[in-house]
């Protein structure tokens, strides 16, 4: 007010100073002039400051999907950016603002930590996010669920959600814990990049080999708790060189199933056959449980991960590798150290293999990771052809596979070798062959059961046995106490259960069974055997027992052959014994025949197992016009082989499969 007065004083002092008139009207064009530019001034301000404000408003609430493809793109995976975008001005203005949003990134991936801590309900609604984006993150908070259903349930759909972008696997493969990783490399089809990369091994130091690291991981094993087997293993691990080993006369070294022929001309013998040699060793301490955690503790499985990742091209020794990871798998002491080495995303990658042998391998280590689904454990020798990945069709019932003399658990069950006669064409596909028609054709059939296979190691004599103390002690009566313990462990007699043997084999589910009704802890599995089916099983012996043994100077029988001689006194014991058993029972019995001689060398052709052998006296026995090899080996999946078999196998199991 005083201020206003004043300066009308003042003008009315200007008025009377001058003209009359004139000074009064320049002072009111001068107010006039002021009150428009102080107007602009005011109005052009509170513009700006309300551009700036939605500018600045629209620079801090972000789109979150762009803050996740940035972050994830660039932030958790640097890429490399190329030089010629660098020098580009825009490409510069770029490369700033993407600093800034990585800021922004930093912080939201602090918030999501936190985020999936707490309920997600109460914090998702206010996430400015795609809701594609937030069904990542709601998934993976749901396996960490303390309710078993709903991880389950989560991990399933994780896998089953194919349209993550790359980014989303990525961020998945660093949220997720064992338990879920486990789960979603044993299921069907999972998308590989769930799983982090294998972590980066140091170098070795010079002049220092996988080979050397192998042969001081066996050094630094125990030599307590091990049969005399393992010892003699590890001792000649250690002692052979590669100069020596190629010295070494006599050409055939047999070890867990497999021959390693070296030539005595050869001066030097490769790297890869004494990594071999030294894994096999490997595999034998690891069924030794005490001995695993010493693997574990001197570094054994990142220098197993070495091998694995140096013999890419050599599957018998990925094979062995993971056998040994299925082995240390029985402990689950191990089982954060076997993640943590990055095996869980190479047993993954191993189960989508088109080979049978190494999917099965990593089948079995990955379900003795699966605490979460899966309450049995395979030990070594024991596999899941089966279901080999989690599934929701429940198991009602279990087929066992027992292979014979120089038999295993895949070659002896492949469909029949195709011989192609000359001047005949080639079949242009062999797609629809399989290596395990247990696995491809019985498992698509009977989807709900269990099909396990079994191996052993046999021989036909003891010039081809492993280990010179495996002779006195492979009977068999020592076999089936072993396979029955393995057995009982893989839940073998909690559900009704179908024999499927061949040759030897036979003879071993008999003695098995005869075992079983005398231990009060298995007599599950008598009660629950359903029906046996026999290949060309010797009940009364075999000629060709008696034939090794005549003609020593080609075989010197071993005590599994030794045990088949025709009408011998332990197979007659077997044979009654197990008749009065099978007849109690009520056990349902289908014998096949073999009436074609097999080659068993040069010139020289033998009916293995005539038919009055393969008689066991009980149950239909059906001649087959194959030789003793070819008799459990269909020709294709509607040969009456094949379609016999599964009628057997479905009509025993009836009441408990059909639906």
């Amino acid at each position: 007010m005083s201020g206003a007065a004043l300066r009308l004083i003042r003008c009315r002092r200007l008025s009377t100073a001058g003209p009359p008139g004139v000074k009064k009207v320049l002072q009111w064009k001068n107010l006039k002039r002021f009150a428009k530019v102080t107007g602009a001034v005011v109005l052009g301000g509170c513009l700006f400051i309300t551009y700036e404000v939605e500018a600045l408003d629209k620079a801090v609430t972000i789109d979150t999907r762009a803050i996740l493809k940035e972050k994830y793109k660039s932030y958790i995976y640097l890429r490399p950016t190329p030089s010629d975008e660098k020098e580009n001005v825009t490409a510069g203005l770029t490369h700033k603002a993407r600093r800034e949003l990585h800021k922004a990134a930093r912080r939201f991936l602090e918030l999501s930590s936190r985020l999936l801590l707490q309920s997600l309900d109460e914090h998702f609604s206010h996430v400015d996010a795609d809701p594609h984006e937030v069904a990542l993150w709601v998934l993976l908070k749901r396996t960490q669920s303390a309710n078993k259903a709903v991880r389950l349930q989560a991990i399933q759909e994780l896998a089953q959600n194919h349209h993550w972008h790359d980014y989303q696997y990525q961020t998945a493969a660093q949220v997720i814990d064992q338990r879920t990783a486990v789960g979603l490399a044993r299921t069907p089809k999972v998308d590989l990049r769930f799983f982090l990369r294998t972590p980066a091994l140091p170098d070795l130091e010079d002049g220092f080999s996988a080979e050397d690291g192998l042969r001081q991981l066996l050094g630094s094993l125990p030599q307590s708790e091990v049969d005399k087997c393992v010892q003699y293993f590890t001792s000649l691990a250690l002692r052979e060189s590669t100069q020596s080993l190629a010295a070494q006369r006599g050409g055939l070294w047999c070890f867990g199933g497999n021959g390693l022929p070296y030539a005595q001309s050869l001066t030097s013998v490769p790297s890869e056959k004494v990594e071999s040699f030294c894994l096999q060793a490997l595999v034998q301490h690891s069924k030794v449980q005490s001995h695993c955690d010493h693997i574990v503790a001197n570094g054994g499985l990142q220098l197993l991960q070495r091998v694995y990742q140096l013999r890419k091209d050599s599957l018998k020794i990925q094979r062995n590798i993971v056998r040994i990871i299925g082995n240390l798998a029985l402990n689950e002491s191990v089982h954060q150290a076997i993640t943590q080495s990055g095996w869980v995303s190479v047993l993954a990658e191993m189960m989508q293999s088109p080979h049978v042998m190494q999917a099965s391998h990593a089948a079995r280590a990955l379900a003795n990771l699966d605490r979460e689904t899966v309450k049995e454990k395979y030990q070594d020798g024991v596999y899941i052809l089966h279901p080999q990945t989690r599934g929701n069709q429940p198991i009602k019932a279990d087929v066992l596979f027992i292979h014979g003399i120089l038999g295993a658990a895949f070659k002896t069950w492949r469909q029949k070798d195709r011989i192609i006669i000359e001047g005949e064409k080639e079949p242009e596909s062999t797609d629809d062959y399989t290596e395990c028609w247990p696995k491809s054709w019985l498992a698509a059939d009977c989807p709900n059961l269990r099909v396990l296979s079994v191996e052993y190691d046999s021989h036909l004599s003891d010039w081809m046995a492993k280990c010179p103390a495996e002779n006195q002690r492979k009977s068999l009566a020592y076999r089936s106490r072993e396979l029955l313990k393995k057995l009982k462990l893989a839940g073998v007699g909690e559900r009704p259960v179908v024999w499927v043997a061949h040759s030897m084999g036979g003879l071993l589910v008999k003695k098995m069974l005869l075992d079983a009704s005398e231990d009060p802890d298995m007599h599950g599995l008598l009660k629950n055997t359903k029906g046996i089916m026999f290949y060309s099983v010797p009940h009364h012996g075999t000629f060709m027992a008696e034939y090794s043994v005549n003609v020593r100077y080609l075989l010197f029988p071993s005590i599994e052959v030794r045990e088949l001689c025709k009408d011998s006194p332990a197979l007659r014991n077997l044979n009654e014994n197990f008749l009065n058993m099978a007849k109690e029972k009520e056990i349902k019995v289908l014998s096949f025949a073999e009436t074609l001689p097999t080659n068993i060398g040069p010139m020289i052709k033998i009916l293995v197992v005539p038919t009055q052998s393969a008689n066991l006296g009980i149950g239909e026995l059906i001649e087959v016009d194959v030789d003793h090899l070819n008799i459990c080996k269909p020709e294709k999946k509607d040969s009456f082989l094949y379609k016999r078999s599964l009628q057997f196998i479905q009509e025993a199991l009836q009441s408990y499969i059909s639906h």
